[in-house]
């Protein structure tokens, strides 16, 4: 993100969060957060490693990201103070709601993440496709299903767990590190590596030639979530993230953060 790019999301947030708090002032705080206002505090826990999410720059340790903007925006409207809490990568998190480490997160919506947790209405949107290397004869993410066909992907990530499902005949290359895969890919021992849109769009600049196929195999939903047994929060979020989408501010987010191939949800 650029000092630019952050001045216009910030600007955007104290514009969203003055017009809810005008709004509180006259009515009291929401009985749906009322124990967030008591605490004084809003625990938004934050999954590092994903630009959709939040990523920690190395030199400074400046988190920035979509689901950061957010999650500052949806504190300064509930009037609690923002505190992040940080985990090695999104599949961490979940791990927080046994002990009780957070209060509410934003991530991908997965299978599975109903017995753990309750999610919002999806705020942004994107799918799961293929990087294919250059002079690749597939242009259809249906045409990858073949036998012969070897196709790369990150262990135990949502695209292997998908096509884990999917696929009845092509090959899956489980690989430890996105290295690895554009490696294979370069050097042409697999015929396509499958990862999330935003993701394949920044990896094809370093793969000369190569290209992300315009159609995908599975679509992807961002939402808030929460531990479960929260209904009341859950409609807060709805609420919340309906005026985020109608005041432009997640737009503004997944632009400030550079978030090519994720659009926001109708």
């Amino acid at each position: 993100m650029t000092p630019k790019h952050l001045v216009t999301v910030t600007a955007v947030i104290t514009t969203f969060c003055v017009s809810v708090l005008a709004v509180q002032a006259q009515q009291g705080p929401d009985p749906r957060v009322a124990d967030l206002v008591q605490s004084g505090k809003i625990r938004v826990a934050l999954g590092l490693g994903r630009p959709a999410l939040a990523m920690k720059d190395p030199k400074s340790g400046e988190v920035r990201g979509a689901a950061l903007d957010l999650g500052r925006a949806l504190a300064a409207k509930i009037g609690a103070k923002f505190e992040q809490v940080l985990y090695p990568g999104p599949g961490a998190v979940l791990k927080g709601i046994q002990n009780n480490e957070w209060d509410v997160t934003f991530l991908v919506v997965a299978p599975g993440l109903s017995a753990l947790a309750d999610s919002s209405l999806p705020y942004m949107q994107s799918d799961f496709t293929y990087l294919v290397p250059a002079g690749s004869k597939m242009h259809s993410a249906s045409e990858l299903d073949q036998t012969g066909i070897r196709i790369a992907v990150p262990s135990r990530h949502g695209s292997d767990l998908r096509l884990t499902k999917m696929l009845k005949h092509a090959e899956l290359v489980r690989v430890a590190t996105i290295a690895a895969a554009i490696d294979l890919v370069r050097e042409g021992k697999v015929d396509a590596y499958a990862s999330t849109r935003p993701a394949l769009m920044a990896l094809s600049r370093k793969v000369p030639g190569s290209q992300v196929l315009k159609n995908g195999f599975a679509d992807i939903s961002w939402a808030a979530i929460v531990p479960k047994g929260n209904a009341g929060r859950i409609a807060y979020l709805n609420d919340f993230l309906k005026e985020a989408k109608t005041s432009g501010l997640v737009q503004q987010t997944i632009d400030g953060n550079g978030l090519k191939g994720i659009k926001v949800t109708p």
